[in-house]
């Protein structure tokens, strides 16, 4: 027989002892990841820059739309997500080149960090279907950080792209 049984509470109350790894909210039941501590800045992409326009407008979609890029910013250190945030998007597409004025939009964070904006189907470009993103908040308390993720496949629809910021 086992001395000390391993339980669901032993294993959950151990392993927020020992790894920080979970916390139990009152006497609810209901469990929740611990906020993450030391979280590690997003570096910015070689090519990330790449027909980078200053000051591209915000907008509700680019184009006819049809394919979705989405992310979700943070702040180093303490992960928290991000508010109001600003975020480019361009991209070679089935409607323009990434240097077109008109293949590119910002859009703003939600209150849980989250940013989504719709656009073109993104086609490749220089053998790679890939899409542009940047944090270019001019004057706001963050570092510029610019990303070019790769899409595994040119038939997806979304591409996904996460930020953490490093305070200026």
């Amino acid at each position: 027989m086992i001395p000390h049984p391993i339980t669901r509470r032993r294993l959950l109350v151990a392993g927020a002892a020992t790894a920080g790894a979970a916390l139990v909210t009152g006497g609810s039941g209901l469990f929740a990841p611990a906020r993450a501590q030391g979280v590690a800045p997003t570096p910015t992409m070689r090519g990330g820059s790449n027909n980078y326009r200053p000051g591209a407008p915000i907008v509700d979609r680019i184009g006819g739309g049809g394919f979705w890029m989405t992310g979700r910013v943070r702040r180093a250190g303490d992960g928290a997500p991000l508010q109001g945030v600003r975020i480019q998007i361009w991209a070679h597409t089935t409607e323009g080149h990434e240097r077109d004025p008109h293949s590119h939009g910002a859009t703003l964070t939600g209150a849980d960090g989250v940013f989504r904006l719709e656009m073109p189907q993104i086609v490749p470009a220089f053998g790679q279907p890939h899409g542009h993103l940047a944090y270019d908040g001019d004057g706001e308390p963050f570092q510029t950080v610019f990303l070019r993720p790769v899409m595994p496949r040119a038939s997806d629809t979304t591409l996904h792209a996460d930020f953490v910021l490093q305070p200026a």
